[in-house]
């Protein structure tokens, strides 16, 4: 299911800021900042990130003013963000549904899983990438990748392999006859629906991207 939201001017301020923070430019479609921005504002961060580049171009008279204003005098733009955010009913994504078609399922995808506060949908996402770069008989603590993603998202090499393991019980190719009965397996099931049965490039390209908010 979509909306459609409406982008208001006052908006361009706080996405002036995370554009101005070093190194300044262009930031990632998914970078923390990014991902924070879109929730407050309840926009798709490639809204955002589509917006970044109109910035980036000085596209319209009103980006050029608000260059002028602000390059210069990042506490002057501090001051306006913060009293934007003070107003009434600012991110109120009820009020301002008017525009740009949006999947409304998005953020979702950054919230905890329940009872894994460490674990979002978009962690599972990655755990799902490495399944598909990996054998099952590498599928397990020591090796490096496992290694390396766990550090990325922030929990232990024990996990990411016990993610894997419950992937395996997703895998159709693999008809195991085990069923685990983690709790896991559920929203695990729900990510290999999603991209399990897809082409693993493009699932290659969406990790890197979703990369960027921990990094």
């Amino acid at each position: 299911m979509t909306k459609k939201q409406k982008w208001h001017d006052d908006y361009w301020l706080l996405l002036m800021q995370i554009y101005l923070r070093k190194p300044a430019g262009v930031k990632p479609l998914y970078s923390r900042d990014m991902v924070k921005l879109g929730l407050e504002l309840h926009i798709h961060p490639q809204v955002l990130a589509t917006k970044m580049q109109q910035i980036d171009a000085i596209e319209t008279p009103r980006i050029e003013r608000i260059w002028l204003t602000y390059y210069d005098n990042p506490r002057k733009l501090t001051r306006a963000a913060r009293l934007l955010r003070e107003m009434k009913g600012f991110g109120r994504a009820d009020e301002f549904y008017d525009g740009v078609e949006v999947n409304e399922t998005w953020e979702r995808d950054w919230q905890p899983i329940d009872g894994q506060q460490q674990l979002t949908p978009v962690a599972l996402t990655l755990v799902l990438d490495l399944y598909f770069r990996l054998t099952p008989a590498t599928m397990v603590k020591a090796t490096p990748e496992v290694q390396e993603l766990a550090r990325l998202i922030g929990i232990t090499a024990d996990e990411v392999a016990t993610l894997l393991d419950v992937f395996k019980c997703c895998d159709p190719y693999l008809k195991r006859r085990h069923v685990t009965t983690s709790p896991l397996l559920e929203p695990c099931q729900a990510i290999w629906q999603r991209y399990g049965n897809d082409d693993s490039e493009k699932l290659a390209v969406l990790a890197e991207q979703l990369k960027e908010y921990y990094r």
